[in-house]
């Protein structure tokens, strides 16, 4: 049966990301904010078509922690959830995402619209640089930038190690961190065509003035924060 819900939720969802793709894709002309509201439609129908269909619902602890100043959302990563989730729950964003997203069609060409920091897994040093100009930028237009310092998808209630380019981002365009903890993994597992009712639960924090401490500091630090939340759970 389960399978059946999330083959339902796939049919729906893709039906809906290829008619918002394709009025973007013509209205490409339009500034970021329009074009975003539109795509942002297709998250919005998500998650309401994951609730119809396979009963995932949403909890969100902390939303009065959100800042009015764009800053740097820092973030575990479990689930393809969240890049969905999060649209409905900040402010408009951008994100750091692997050059071969931009290949899958429609999903892949309404992120190239969407203004995402694309960047070459392979060059480590030149993708750091990338993410740091462009980061700097995006948040220089009002944009926020969601950071998953893991790099990759973990298996839920596991945490990976946490890279440093969200704090050196930061540092650069001299604003705020916002940490954020979420458990999508246990809805949406990783690498899962399979989803499980439930309730997805989203933790922000307090947003960390980057001036304090150090680069490796503050990483270990939102790590150590992020660590803490998932023990609830």
């Amino acid at each position: 049966m389960l399978f059946l819900k999330s083959l339902l939720y796939f049919l729906g969802s893709f039906v809906a990301l290829i008619i918002l793709v394709t009025i973007a894709l013509v209205l490409f002309f339009l500034p970021f904010k329009f074009r975003y509201a539109i795509l942002s439609k297709w998250s919005m129908f998500c998650l309401w078509w994951l609730a119809f269909t396979l009963d995932i619902k949403l909890q969100v602890i902390g939303k009065e922690n959100i800042p009015f100043k764009p800053c740097v959302i820092v973030s575990n990563h479990q689930s393809t959830w969240e890049t969905l989730g999060f649209q409905q729950i900040f402010p408009p964003q951008t994100w750091v995402l692997k050059q071969t997203l931009l290949w899958i069609p429609f999903f892949g060409w309404g992120l190239a619209l969407l203004k995402p920091i694309v960047i070459n897994r392979g060059e480590k040093l030149k993708a750091l640089k990338t993410i740091i100009k462009q980061g700097e930028a995006r948040l220089k237009r009002g944009i926020f930038v969601v950071i998953f310092p893991e790099g990759t998808r973990q298996p839920y209630k596991k945490l990976g190690r946490y890279q440093n380019g969200a704090i050196a981002i930061a540092k650069k365009a001299s604003c705020d961190v916002m940490p954020v903890y979420h458990n999508a993994g246990s809805a949406w597992p990783k690498g899962s065509f399979i989803k499980h009712p439930g309730t997805i639960t989203v933790i922000i924090g307090k947003p960390i003035n980057i001036k304090e401490k150090s680069v490796k500091e503050l990483t270990q630090n939102i790590r150590n924060w992020t660590k803490k939340q998932s023990e609830k759970f």
